[in-house]
């Protein structure tokens, strides 16, 4: 299935859709791209013109009201709990206010994660699921991004690898389920181009920048503390750096042909990415 601009633009004439966590890493660049197909933008955020909160149920319904379709990046995480029953009470919502089409953003290799799927699936609602792979972005717009600037990658991941996603591209792909026919029921699976491990990351990022940049290895014990150094409440970080361990524990250490299936064209390589973020233009 490939995506051609005259398909997307015929297809993008009277659709409105809703961006939830529209000022977010993949939520901003969905609604620029939606707007630059022509697509009609709601975005959800819980300070912006649409109010959408992911725990605030009463804001779910005035969003969804005259939407065709929705894009669904669940905070914090699928995996986390009460995910499952949010998700499905969005879905539910969503069917009742007519809308046609949801596409929901959901992790690699995550199993509570489709759980989350499965219930909103149920529900009724024309449901693409896109699972990503680890964002390339985290490591300057995200969690990464402080410990990148000033030299150091502290992270729970030892020598595996990960095929990290431009989510440059993830937008794209996100994009094309939302607008165009063919992938209800589908589920995609998006990484990059190829497998790297966090020390080849910093190689890449230490040659862009033009300075060093060292990753060091962590337990996940040790990370959870780093994150409440941070000011992470203590669940929460132990949480987190529980999730990070599990989805680098070497099972999603594959590309997958993703998003050539949906763009037609292959995926942005890490490199790419690290010469536009960290390069001299940047």
């Amino acid at each position: 299935m490939t995506n051609t601009t005259q398909q997307t633009t015929n297809d993008t004439n009277s659709s409105t859709v809703l961006v939830t966590g529209a000022t977010g890493k993949t939520g901003r660049r969905v609604a620029r791209v939606l707007a630059e197909h022509g697509a009609r933008v709601r975005a959800g955020s819980r300070a912006g013109a649409t109010r959408f909160d992911w725990e605030d149920p009463a804001t779910w319904g005035p969003a969804l009201d005259g939407a065709d379709a929705a894009y669904v990046n669940y905070y914090p995480d699928l995996a986390a709990p009460g995910a499952v029953e949010a998700v499905r009470g969005f879905g539910e919502l969503a069917l009742a206010h007519g809308v046609r089409r949801v596409t929901l953003l959901s992790g690699r290799g995550e199993p509570e994660a489709v759980a989350a799927e499965e219930a909103l699936r149920a529900t009724g609602v024309e449901l693409t699921v896109v699972r990503a792979a680890f964002f390339a972005q985290n490591f300057d717009e995200g969690l990464l991004a402080e410990g990148v600037a000033a030299g150091t990658i502290a992270f729970p991941a030892g020598d595996t690898g990960e095929p990290f996603i431009d989510a440059d591209d993830l937008a794209e792909v996100i994009v094309a389920t939302l607008l165009q026919d063919g992938h209800a029921g589908l589920v995609h699976e998006v990484t990059g181009p190829r497998v790297l491990t966090f020390a080849e990351v910093a190689g890449e990022l230490s040659r862009a920048a033009g300075h060093e940049v060292v990753y060091v290895p962590m337990s996940e014990a040790e990370f959870a503390g780093l994150l409440g150094g941070f000011g992470l409440p203590e669940p929460e970080a132990v949480w987190l750096a529980g999730l990070f361990a599990t989805l680098l524990d070497g099972h999603n250490a594959s590309v997958t042909d993703g998003v050539k299936r949906v763009l037609g064209r292959e995926p942005r390589d890490f490199t790419a990415y690290a010469e536009r973020a960290f390069g001299a233009e940047a």
